[in-house]
């Protein structure tokens, strides 16, 4: 099992498009993949669980991955958190 902490750093937050994103990218890889807020965990492969979180500016989530491609998987999701989703 891999985790990391991700920051959201668009000031729009996770909305729509960047959910998008995040599923086309965790979907490319076998691993089991969540997200963590407070006490809530979501699939990171399920737009409508990823956009319940209502994670906002600033927001810190803590990325989980388990499963044959589990490093991989974090490294690619936490890019697009690097990246803005490509917003800024």
């Amino acid at each position: 099992m891999v985790t990391k902490e991700v920051v959201i750093a668009n000031r729009a937050g996770i909305h729509a498009r960047p959910a998008a994103m995040i599923v086309k990218v965790a979907n490319k890889f076998k691993s089991d993949i969540t997200f963590t807020k407070d006490d809530e965990v979501v699939n990171a492969k399920s737009i409508m669980g990823i956009i319940t979180l209502a994670a906002t500016y600033q927001t810190t989530l803590t990325l989980k991955a388990e499963g044959p491609d589990e490093q991989e998987a974090v490294d690619a999701i936490s890019n697009v958190f690097e990246r803005k989703f490509e917003e800024e």
